[in-house]
């Protein structure tokens, strides 16, 4: 069995602190399996560590669209953000990527809405139906149902912005995921949920203040 984890922050996203080290210990040390980088608009920092690890990084990207945030897995390419929903999923899919919805219908974080999910759902791979940081708003029945509904694969995540807390939710598969059988295999995937901590929860937060503070620091240069 594999534990994959499809949403982690590295230190390319603006409010991350995941470094190299850090994907290689969870790697190594068996904890996960497979991983999918999914910074902020940009995909450089994955492309680098999937030609380090190879396939246990997935290369995507967490992309802010016009009507909430879509992740793309599997991008050769960046996908530029600030287009809509349908158009953002179909950039994914021109490059044979697969798209999937993260916390979806949160208004905390920057969750796709009903009416953006109903618009976009042909295209639509995977969604989580279980965010490992979704603590002060979940979703995740409503995910669920959504999932159930209109017959697409669910997932377990993350959403990891740093170390602390990492690789208590994921999901397991029976086979390493290529972006050939990866949504088959979540058909029959199992769940594991647990809470990160208050630190998981407030990375986001916490490191964009400590880049500010180093800025400062440093006269501006981060």
């Amino acid at each position: 069995m594999y534990k994959i984890d499809l949403h982690t922050h590295s230190i390319a996203s603006p409010d991350g602190s995941l470094d190299e080290n850090h994907y290689r210990k969870m790697l190594d040390s068996g904890r996960l399996d497979c991983i999918a980088v999914t910074d902020h608009n940009t995909i450089a920092f994955a492309k680098e560590l999937h030609t380090k690890l190879g396939e246990r990084i997935i290369v995507g990207e967490e992309i802010t669209t016009l009507d909430g945030e879509i992740i793309g897995l599997y991008l050769t390419k960046p996908i530029k953000p600030g287009m809509s929903a349908v158009d953002t999923a179909r950039a994914i899919k021109e490059q044979g990527g697969l798209v999937c919805i993260p916390h979806p219908f949160e208004t905390v974080r920057k969750g796709v809405s009903i009416f953006t999910l109903n618009t976009i759902a042909k295209q639509v791979d995977i969604i989580e139906t279980r965010n490992g940081r979704a603590v002060f708003q979940n979703k995740g029945k409503q995910a669920e149902a959504w999932a159930a509904e209109h017959r697409v694969a669910g997932v377990a995540s993350s959403d990891a912005h740093g170390w602390h807390g990492w690789g208590r939710t994921y999901t397991t598969v029976a086979e390493m995921p290529t972006r050939g059988t990866l949504v088959k295999l979540l058909a029959n995937a199992t769940y594991k949920v647990g809470l990160p901590g208050i630190r998981g929860v407030l990375y986001p937060k916490l490191n964009r203040i400590r880049r500010r503070r180093r800025m400062t620091d440093t006269g501006g240069s981060a």
